[in-house]
């Protein structure tokens, strides 16, 4: 224990004598927090679309077939219970849901008031928005075509819209969790890497390796302030968040940090392996880099899972930041619990187990 006191001590005071990393650490998270939110913005494609047809016309199966026919949806499927489409909704399965109301063919025909209703999971509020504009185009084409054929004036408010989760469609609560995630990568997951690989290149790893210390307490000394940094990070930009742009978490802020705490295991672990493998900080920063464009392109932090090739969308299923994604975002705006995100805590529980065994295995000790 005492050993372990003495080197958590030592990577302490390495940080703090570093003239660059402490300003790193906090202007950081402070300038992508406060700037990237800004300027990013994304489009999508497949929306995935339900259909509540109440109806069951002929008009209704027009629309429907329109939909499916379109390359911008991808329709999940078509039921009489608005109830049912709201569950497909709630599990993240479904972006928009089309009701079309009873009657609604008689009332089209007989030029009356009758509404279509839309109801868009927001949490993306891009791809919410986006696939509400193109099923609003959809639909009045459809309705347009049909009246023509029937020889009637087009009516006017067909469609009533209900965003769900982020009514004001701001891009940038959906964009906000996924910076948090992005800084997470970069200080979590290189800079243990480059500590360990400065120690070979200086040479006191050498001199560790021929004393008594373990691996175990060696690993232990060069994670837990990176560990520590990462908490400071994600509290930053929380208050960052809520003070700038309002945005504060629905769910609760212990299923965050208990996601965070999982996350940084992985990531940590992760670069470790990597730091073990390189001999120089360069190597190790290629490599690095390599799998963090890796995890920041394909785990959803920029663009949607579901706008991917197929095969794309499996091979996520092996990212962490995938499921990291997932939870801070269904918190943060829907308000989901751990219960309900159990999957994603068990998946990133499993790759924090796995990286950081193969950190320790992998970490060669001369006695």
């Amino acid at each position: 224990m005492r050993a372990f006191v003495v080197l958590l001590k030592k990577e302490f005071l390495q940080i703090r004598r570093n003239s660059f990393l402490p300003r790193l650490i906090v202007a950081f998270p402070i300038l992508v927090m406060l700037i990237m939110p800004l300027i990013m913005t994304m489009d999508v494609r497949n929306v995935n679309v339900v259909v509540v047809d109440q109806d069951l016309s002929t008009i209704s199966r027009r629309i429907v077939s329109h939909i499916e026919a379109s390359d911008y949806f991808t329709l999940i499927g078509v039921t009489s219970e608005f109830e049912r489409a709201m569950g497909y909704l709630e599990k993240g399965l479904a972006d928009v849901i089309v009701q079309i109301p009873d009657d609604f063919e008689r009332y089209v025909a007989n030029s009356m008031a009758a509404k279509i209703s839309i109801t868009a999971n927001a949490v993306d509020a891009t791809k919410g928005s986006m696939g509400m504009q193109y099923l609003i185009q959809t639909i009045t084409h459809t309705i347009s075509e049909v009246q023509e054929e029937l020889g009637s004036t087009m009516l006017s408010d067909l469609v009533t819209i209900q965003n769900r989760f982020n009514p004001t469609l701001d891009y940038r609560h959906y964009m906000i969790p996924a910076l948090m995630i992005m800084l997470f990568i970069l200080i979590c997951g290189f800079l243990p890497a480059l500590s360990i690989v400065g120690e070979k290149e200086s040479g006191t790893i050498e001199q560790i390796n021929v004393t008594p210390v373990s691996r175990l307490t060696f690993i232990l000394s060069k994670l837990i302030p990176y560990w520590l940094i990462g908490l400071f990070v994600l509290t930053v930009a929380m208050g960052i968040a809520r003070l700038v742009y309002g945005l504060s978490p629905e769910g609760s802020i212990g299923a965050i940090y208990l996601s965070a705490v999982l996350f940084i295991l992985t990531i940590s672990g992760f670069s470790l392996t990597v730091a073990n493998f390189s001999e120089t900080m360069q190597q190790t920063m290629f490599v690095m880099f390599f799998f963090i464009m890796v995890f920041m392109l394909m785990s959803g932090l920029f663009t949607p899972i579901d706008s991917m090739p197929q095969w794309a969308q499996r091979f996520t299923l092996v990212l962490p930041p995938r499921y990291f994604v997932e939870i801070l975002r269904a918190v943060y705006l829907k308000g989901a619990t751990p219960v309900e995100l159990w999957g994603s805590y068990v998946a990133l529980g499993i790759f924090a187990v796995l990286f950081n065994s193969l950190a320790a295995v992998t970490y060669k000790k001369q006695i």
